[in-house]
């Protein structure tokens, strides 16, 4: 089963939950489990384990294309194929060059050219590595380069390192509802949207919500620091019938381990039954396939 975990906004606690899930879901449970942590400008799923690098770095890449200037006829065709403006060519001045940070590697340019002049190079784009955090668990994230704009493909790439023998895997997507959220969730079997009881989070998770149903996905809603805020948060809940799958309350204590890093070794009792609730209740729905 395939379940990745969202939220309209960064700071709900999206990581948090999803964190958790794969730990109680490796160690409790017994499962055999994959974290892909798909939030690739700033990954930090890793901090929460004391785990060891399992094989080696690899680096993700994508095929750049480039214009040889000696067979080049300046006609800009593969310049009118391109839908990123990647691509300039200026036939009075016999210039023509790729934008590699606009390239989305489509390969247009290369059907377009009837002259042999463009021809493709990988060039790296982000570095993809696998963690070990021991139980029946992997965490494999992916890093994207700095000055990079290439989330959706790194995103895409680091989803292709899902592992056959697993019987979860949770997507531990970025924050928004930009492309690399449609990325992240595009094959997932279910979705849980994490949010807070705040304007904030309503406002952000109304969008949320309007997307997944936009695509076609199911999806639950789980409230993380519940006892904050106010109650319009469950009245929107009601008001769309979205089931609520959990609430996650908020408590000073947990959220000071949170920031040490520490946040596995002291779940309380009543934190840990709830993600137990929400385990079920989402399992349930992947055996009803």
């Amino acid at each position: 089963m395939k379940i990745a975990v969202a939220s309209g906004k960064g700071g709900t606690g999206k990581t948090t939950v999803a964190v958790n899930l794969f730990h109680i879901l490796s160690t409790k449970h017994n499962r055999r489990v994959q974290l892909i942590d798909c939030d690739v400008e700033e990954p930090n799923a890793h901090l929460f384990f004391e785990s060891k690098q399992v094989g080696p770095e690899h680096t993700a890449t994508q095929l750049i294309p480039s214009i040889d200037n000696n067979k080049c006829t300046y006609c800009r065709k593969c310049a009118e194929w391109c839908e990123f403006n990647a691509i300039v060519v200026i036939p009075p001045a016999h210039f023509a060059e790729v934008n590699p940070s606009l390239c989305h590697s489509c390969g247009a340019c290369l059907m377009a050219c009837e002259y042999g002049a463009i021809t493709e190079h990988p060039e790296g784009i982000g570095t993809i590595r696998n963690y070990d955090p021991g139980n029946k668990g992997i965490l494999t994230e992916a890093r994207l380069k700095i000055g990079s704009a290439m989330q959706t493909l790194l995103i895409k790439k680091v989803k292709q390192q899902a592992m056959n023998d697993r019987e979860v895997i949770i997507y531990d997507a970025p924050p928004g509802t930009s492309c690399p959220v449609v990325e992240t969730v595009a094959d997932a079997d279910y979705v849980i949207l994490v949010t807070e009881p705040t304007p904030f989070g309503l406002h952000d998770l109304k969008l949320t919500v309007a997307l997944l149903r936009e695509i076609g996905k199911p999806f639950g809603v789980v409230i993380n620091k519940a006892g904050l805020g106010d109650r319009k948060m469950y009245a929107f809940l009601s008001q769309n019938q979205i089931e609520l799958l959990g609430e996650i309350p908020f408590l000073r204590s947990y959220a000071s381990l949170y920031a040490k890093g520490e946040m596995l070794r002291h779940i309380p009792d009543n934190i840990a039954g709830e993600y137990g609730v929400i385990i079920d209740k989402v399992m349930a729905k992947g055996s009803g396939r």
